[in-house]
């Protein structure tokens, strides 16, 4: 953006409009720039009772000068922990402040620097509106710098500080001695604006002897004169792309406080549960796996499960309950004991009114074979029903071996067996580290792809227990909790 002559602004020689100044106010929440544009104005043009969301334009005529005001919503100021401390230590004059809490900034609203496409073909003077109440810190200063800096090069020769709220300061105290004891992010921005600034009390604009606007436009006038008579030239290009750029990061940003919203809800209000059943064959890890989702080791590793275990924990905001069962004979189903095939089907029993999702444990580094595939897919059939297969989801323990190679790319090489494997659960399938509890970050991601599969499966969220299943489910399981408190109250069924 460049500065250029203004000679042609100064009015049509044959009298037709008189000479005409554009003024572009900018500041933060609660400034009080649009009331300082009315006072300006001399009217109440804008309504200073509610948050400016869009740039507004008005005018009128200051002796015999045509001035055109844009009035701009408040420039985001982000949240800075450091800021409380550099409040204390700065006097501020006595001026208390009463600066509320911000809510984000909207999609409906636009962003401040859009307000120079309104006076066309630039700002005479840029305005940057500062109210004495509130106390003037580091982030301010920087947010400040950051909006002129959204305009182009060269902005900081246009500007001039207007200080609102004067008549709150101490008597006796003057705006010079406001500045001296506010701190280093006040007198920065002073200087950089070329130590032009002007001090208002909008609650005079309608004495008689109000002269504050008058010279104010004096000192304007100095400003235009110290620029050899150019204003600032407005490049609506780069102030659209600047607009849509803020847009994107605004839309990101709510969408990441919208996620933690939810997670602070789930968090904070009734845990949702969810009810997994780990399988598969001898020795794939399933204890570890579930001590890797609980994030302690509630499961004895190392060792054979002889009988079901079942733990539950509050993980990711909810709550989840996992059974913990004997391995299954990896060459046929008549192979594994009819005790072992019972105590599966007793471990789905204890997540009543039934397990979720039934997590086929496979580690990354064994192959699967034709038979492999066969027979875990005949086990889970065999056990579970036809309709498991909406249930299950495989979950590839070992997952350190894989070090930096993505888990698509091991399935590809893995062979259609390992595809096939997959296409029966729905590729829904995960990995996990199961060598360090409660560290590895991809459970939660595990938990949201369970409940995908839960919100996939619509009506028939969970596997219901089966008659079958219960017979003789007191002498062969194990667990720390009573029959009543299995799993009641679940928000997911």
């Amino acid at each position: 953006m460049a500065a250029v002559s203004s000679a042609s602004d100064t009015g049509d020689p044959r009298g037709r409009h008189p000479p005409e100044r554009r003024l572009l106010l900018l500041g933060g929440p609660h400034s009080g720039k649009t009331s300082t544009a009315n006072t300006i104005l001399g009217d109440e043009v804008f309504d200073a009772g509610t948050e400016t969301t869009h740039s507004n334009v008005g005018q009128t005529e200051i002796y015999g000068r045509r001035v055109t005001v844009v009035d701009t919503p408040p420039w985001a100021i982000p949240s800075d922990p450091d800021d409380s401390a550099e409040t204390d230590n700065n006097d501020n004059a006595g001026a208390e402040s009463n600066t509320p809490p911000q809510p984000p900034p909207s999609l409906d609203s636009e962003g401040p620097c859009m307000g120079a496409i309104l006076c066309p073909p630039g700002p005479h003077a840029i305005l940057l509106v500062v109210s004495v109440t509130q106390p003037f810190t580091e982030t301010q200063r920087r947010a400040a710098e950051e909006q002129l800096g959204a305009l182009g090069g060269g902005t900081w020769r246009y500007s001039m500080v207007v200080f609102t709220g004067v008549d709150k300061l101490p008597k006796g105290v003057f705006i010079e001695e406001h500045i001296a004891n506010t701190g280093e992010s006040l007198q920065w921005l002073v200087e950089r604006c070329g130590s032009r600034y002007h001090a208002f009390d909008n609650t005079r604009k309608e004495t008689e002897d109000n002269t504050q606007v008058p010279e104010l436009m004096e000192k304007v006038e100095e400003l235009i004169t110290d620029n050899q008579g150019w204003y600032f030239e407005v490049n609506e290009l780069i102030l659209l792309e600047e607009e849509q750029a803020r847009r994107a990061l605004e839309e990101e940003r709510m969408r990441m406080e919208e996620h933690t919203r939810q997670r602070e809800q789930m968090i904070g209000g009734p845990p949702r549960e969810l009810r997994l059943l780990l399988l598969g064959w001898k020795g794939v890890g399933k204890s570890s796996v579930g001590n890797s989702i609980l994030g302690r080791r509630y499961f004895e590793s190392g060792q054979e499960t002889e009988l079901c275990l079942r733990r539950q924990a509050l993980v990711s905001g909810r709550r989840v309950t996992i059974v913990d069962t004997p391995g299954w004979d990896w060459f046929s189903v008549r192979r594994t004991p009819k005790r072992i095939r019972q105590e599966s089907q007793r471990g789905a029993a204890l997540l009543r009114p039934g397990p979720h999702t039934l997590l086929l444990v496979l580690p990354v580094v064994s192959s699967l074979t034709a038979r492999k595939r066969r027979t875990l897919l005949a086990h889970i059939e065999t056990l579970f029903g036809d309709s498991a297969c909406l249930h299950t989801m495989v979950l590839f323990s070992c997952g350190d071996w894989l070090g930096r190679t993505p888990i698509e790319e091991h399935i590809l090489r893995g062979g259609r067996e390992l595809q096939r494997l997959l296409e029966y659960c729905g590729n829904y399938y995960h990995v996990l580290d199961s060598k360090t509890p409660g560290k590895d970050r991809s459970v939660s991601v595990l938990l949201d792809k369970i409940e995908e599969m839960i919100r996939e499966n619509g009506d028939k969220a969970f596997l219901p227990i089966q008659t079958e299943w219960l017979s003789e489910e007191s002498s062969y399981s194990s667990d720390n909790t009573e029959p009543e408190d299995d799993c009641r109250g679940c928000q997911l069924q």
